[in-house]
């Protein structure tokens, strides 16, 4: 009796454990170099002064996140194919568009931080010593990485079986790689306590103000931008949309209605308690100190947090470097194929070749950014923040979807789901107005 219902206890674990899986796979997407880079700059330049706003983007992209998934599992099909069903598969064809942009904006700076992660491991000292190498050099070495990194991909893409299988495997293991190495440098950082509980209280770090981008005499300078790229990387709504689809995929019914729920929640927790955990770790060690390159970042630390924690720190950065690098290819690539009325499974032929195009585009762009004068942080930011410019038709399609009754039936979205959702859709659509206005002066 005793061995039956430890049998038993195992089993319902496993279970439970084998049942995450979409959140967390866009968890990985979500958070990723951008999201580093930018909480880093948020801590080091404002300590735990936005660790509120930090919480709000949470709530909203959870909202979103849960949304996106009831409507798949009630609906019984991806939110693409609900949409083409009822308004045409050209509306369909424009969201699918326009969320593979979104992945392809996020693609050039995955590139750039995996050649970020590899100067910061010290991948140039196979090839010598790079303090006599000259920028040519560094550059030719950084490109030939992507192009080799991006050829494995590729392979692996066109040869896997079971592409989604794999990847949730891969994730989970990433995903508790990543939260450990990140756990013990907040830990050996020893941040105030009070004063973290005091970042949880609303208010506008100095430096910050609320308006549009402007140009001067020293070129175009935006108060928010970070604002705008902490919300583009932890608030997306083209994640949250996908999370239709991956519960799709996960082959959940109507059956699975909450665990889908949980699970969404679980990945909010991931991609919000990391941001934060990064956050407050550099408002701890680099307040006023300069957090505008990946492996200028992991040198930084290593002084003040020692050895072992430096190096956890590059595995952590590795890690969160890998994990967006491939999934964020293939949700543009599935998407895609989604939204032109082609099969939307991972391991499809059409999604594979698309991804294919998403992984060329974003490795193209950045190898651009990397032999010119252009900043790699000042273009991941940027890129992050560019993000937020398709969130606006992403999220009123989630909204929408939520509030059709034939869909949803009594599980229509509540007024309290409806008015989160309505604040975020504000939040976006705000958002998307100042990057268009930076866009605007930069173009003329």
């Amino acid at each position: 009796m005793a061995e039956t219902s430890t049998a038993s206890n195992l089993e319902k674990r496993s279970s439970w454990w084998r049942s995450f899986g979409p959140a967390l796979i866009t968890a990985c997407v979500v958070f990723g170099p951008g999201s580093l880079l930018i909480s880093s700059n948020v801590g080091a330049r404002h300590g735990y002064e936005l660790l509120w706003l930090l919480l709000l983007t949470g709530l909203l992209m959870g909202t979103y996140m849960t949304t996106a998934a009831r409507i798949s599992v009630v609906g019984g099909a991806t939110p693409c194919t609900l949409v083409a069903r009822r308004l045409g598969r050209p509306v369909a064809a424009v969201i699918g568009i326009n969320l593979c942009l979104i992945c392809t904006a996020f693609q050039f700076s995955n590139n750039l931080a995996i050649a970020a992660a590899a100067d910061a491991l010290g991948v140039a000292r196979l090839f010598g010593d790079p303090q006599q190498m000259s920028d040519r050099t560094k550059h030719i070495i950084d490109s030939g990485i992507l192009l080799i990194f991006n050829a494995v991909i590729i392979t692996l893409i066109f040869t896997l079986k079971q592409v989604y299988r794999a990847l949730e495997r891969i994730m989970k293991g990433m995903v508790a790689l990543i939260i450990i190495c990140f756990l013990v440098n907040l830990f050996v950082a020893r941040p105030d306590f009070f004063g973290v509980l005091k970042g949880l209280i609303p208010s506008l770090p100095e430096g910050i103000s609320i308006g549009l981008p402007n140009r001067g005499e020293t070129g175009i300078t935006d108060p928010m931008i970070l604002i705008a790229s902490l919300l583009g990387t932890t608030f997306s709504v083209a994640g949250a949309l996908y999370q239709g689809n991956l519960v799709r995929e996960k082959g959940w019914t109507i059956k699975d209605y909450d665990r889908g729920i949980g699970d969404s929640i679980a990945g909010v927790c991931v991609i919000t308690g990391v941001s934060a955990v990064i956050l407050i770790t550099a408002g701890t060690v680099l307040r006023g100190e300069p957090a505008n390159n990946l492996g200028v970042l992991a040198t930084q630390l290593r002084p003040l947090l020692g050895r072992g924690a430096h190096t956890l720190f590059c595995i952590g950065l590795f890690a969160v470097a890998m994990n967006p690098f491939v999934i964020n290819a293939m949700i543009g690539g599935s998407i895609l194929a989604d939204g032109i009325g082609k099969p939307a499974k991972l391991s499809d032929p059409w999604s594979r070749r698309l991804t294919v195009l998403v992984l060329v585009v974003g490795m193209v762009v950045a190898m651009v950014v990397i032999n010119t004068s252009i900043e790699k942080v000042d273009a991941i930011i940027f890129g992050a923040a560019l993000t937020v410019v398709g969130n606006p038709l992403m999220a009123i399609t989630i909204l929408w979807l939520a509030n059709q009754k034939d869909i949803m039936g009594d599980r229509r979205n509540s007024i309290v789901l409806n008015i989160l959702g309505g604040l975020g859709l504000l939040v976006v659509i705000l958002m998307a107005v100042r990057v268009l206005w930076r866009l605007v002066l930069m173009l003329s």
